[in-house]
């Protein structure tokens, strides 16, 4: 298991990183999913997203180099969940999130449609 690049407490460049990662509408997306589904593929990603392949990857590569989320490969496809290090030192940051995007029109149409195609 790889320890988190962060260390606490955090120096304001580093905390400003994470808050980076955090700071586009499509990893916001992503990041509710898997706060809601726990792992998700890439394609059920691709599909509620709404999103071509490669943008979707580009997210969620920007979100792995930050030690939010791991991948594990499943066969040709990859399978996105929280690191262990986000769902503990995060855990009240994205608690905070998930409230405030809770009744998002967005984002509940996301968590309707999730799953519902299997291109996988």
């Amino acid at each position: 298991m790889r320890l988190s690049k962060y260390n606490f407490p955090m120096n304001t460049e580093t905390l400003a990183n994470l808050f980076k990662a955090l700071s586009e509408p499509i990893r916001l997306r992503i990041l509710a999913l898997l706060l809601e589904k726990g792992e998700l593929c890439v394609c059920d990603l691709v599909d509620t997203l709404n999103l071509s392949q490669s943008v979707t990857s580009r997210h969620l590569a920007y979100l792995r180099n930050n030690d939010i989320v791991t991948a594990r490969r499943e066969g040709v496809w990859m399978h996105y969940q929280l690191t262990d290090y986000a769902q503990s030192e995060l855990k009240p940051l994205f608690n905070f999130i998930q409230q405030s995007i809770a009744n998002s029109k967005e984002i509940q149409t996301d968590l309707a449609n999730v799953g519902k195609t299997k291109n996988c």
